[in-house]
């Protein structure tokens, strides 16, 4: 078994073994496993069965993973954008009020779209001209990026007068909240103390092991009343209950319902235009920040057979549109699964794997709470922000313009926003500078600034 895995997957040329891709595989499993609580959560706003939409995120989390696995060989789980899927939701089905099934027909559409593209160099071709201090900025940005998702969902910084603020812990034991929300934020907190340790002493598995740390520590918290599920406030208890049996739901409800009827118009064009643009550049720069931090960028910043990992997510969200989903697309929280040592397709093949038994074992995992995987992302944000180090800041025309793609990608909540504005200042800067006369700028470059610069005019 052993030796067939090394053929396809080629663990020793990538300097990996078959049980650090497995832990690799499960911890970022168990990081981006909140999607299959959360996705059906959102599309069900628009009338689509909640659970058929969660028969269709395991399984097209799942195709999608898998052929990242089998067509690139790289550690890359794939699941439906949070992002695209609110997109997909709130605005598209929303406040333009069209119907879920025109939804998911644009959604097709755009896979198509992104199949032709990725078997031409089009897509390629916008991920080698980026220059190497902007991917390297991507790939910091990502990690503040995934760190506020972390604390967030830990509920560790909430709303407040200044936007974001620190859980109000006096308050909270005040009006009888710390209970439901709170404990989970010091949880969160001993869970990174917790994961940080392990690292420290170089245990395997270091940060899948503080995910469950922190998870068994809430349900005993649970057991003996510290923490107190409440529904209405989105805090579920951690204990999972098998009590209702197995059940695949309504699953004909959805899968191939898409509507065809307004493909020709103008409204029709917009909508897909609207989620390959942000899919694109969420997708691209999630490959540059895991791989950056995977070390699998060349030494001009290429991508060893990204038009394998380009054309897996295209398939991916194609499947996932006529499964009953919105956009599939490669996960940030993979970068989980690299840092405990991932680096090969037998890692996304474990993802793809645990996928699939989440059909039969739902309630162990959507009993998986955010402050339990919150350590993991924040402590993963703290690797991949080493990427900075590499920048040289001598070079301001080089430096600034990933610090704008570092900052703004966090303040803005958005990776693609922070590639935008990041491609934006590189071209101005260095053309007002004088200093593209010496570098090799690709022509791509400024007709993508020109592209982000309309599209902040006219959209």
């Amino acid at each position: 078994m052993y030796e067939i895995l090394q053929k396809l997957f080629h663990l020793k040329e990538n300097k990996t073994t078959l049980n650090t891709e497995v832990v690799a595989g499960v911890t970022t499993f168990m990081t981006m496993a909140y999607i299959l609580a959360v996705n059906p959560n959102i599309l069900s706003t628009t009338g689509m069965d909640a659970g058929a939409v969660f028969v269709a995120t395991a399984v097209g989390s799942a195709l999608g993973t898998i052929f990242m696995a089998l067509l690139a060989n790289y550690p890359f789980a794939l699941a439906p954008g949070m992002g695209l899927n609110a997109f997909f939701a709130f605005a598209v089905c929303g406040a333009m009020g069209y119907s879920w099934q025109v939804a998911l027909a644009a959604v097709f559409v755009e896979g198509l779209l992104f199949i032709v593209m990725s078997l031409t160099p089009i897509r390629e071709t916008l991920f080698n001209c980026i220059p190497m201090s902007l991917k390297l900025g991507v790939s910091a940005g990502i990690g503040l990026f995934i760190a506020f998702i972390g604390m967030q969902g830990a509920k560790l910084v909430v709303d407040g007068p200044t936007l974001v603020t620190m859980y109000p812990f006096k308050a909270a034991l005040a009006d009888g909240t710390f209970q439901t929300t709170g404990i989970g934020a010091v949880l969160c907190l001993i869970g990174v103390v917790v994961t940080v340790a392990l690292m420290y002493k170089k245990v395997t598995g270091d940060i899948l092991l503080g995910i469950v740390i922190t998870w068994v520590l809430g349900i005993i918290c649970e057991l003996l009343g510290i923490y107190v599920p409440n529904p209405e406030m989105g805090v579920f208890s951690l204990i999972p209950d098998f009590s209702h049996g197995i059940s695949f739901d309504n699953v004909a409800s959805t899968v191939g319902q898409m509507d065809f009827s307004m493909i020709g118009s103008f409204e029709f064009i917009s909508i897909v235009l609207a989620f390959m643009f942000v899919d694109l550049f969420d997708t691209l720069g999630t490959l540059i920040g895991v791989a950056s931090k995977a070390d699998m960028l060349d030494k001009e910043g290429k991508l060893p057979n990204i038009k394998g990992a380009l054309l897996a997510d295209s398939l991916a969200t194609t499947a996932g549109a006529v499964l009953g989903t919105s956009t599939v697309s490669t996960y940030v929280e993979s970068s989980a699964g690299v840092s405990v040592g991932g680096r090969t397709g037998l890692t996304a093949i474990v993802v793809a794997v645990l996928f699939l038994l989440s059909l039969f074992l739902a309630p162990l995992f959507l009993t998986i709470p955010a402050f339990a995987t919150a350590p993991a992302l924040i402590v993963v944000g703290f690797l991949m922000m080493g990427s900075i180090t590499k920048i040289d800041f001598s070079d301001i025309t080089e430096a600034f313009p990933a610090y704008i793609a570092v900052t703004t990608m966090a303040f803005t909540y958005s990776i693609s926003e922070g590639i935008s504005l990041g491609v934006i200042s590189y071209v101005v800067i260095n053309t007002l500078s004088g200093a593209f006369t010496k570098k090799n700028i690709s022509w791509v470059m400024y007709l993508l600034a020109l592209i982000f610069i309309m599209k902040y005019i006219f959209v």
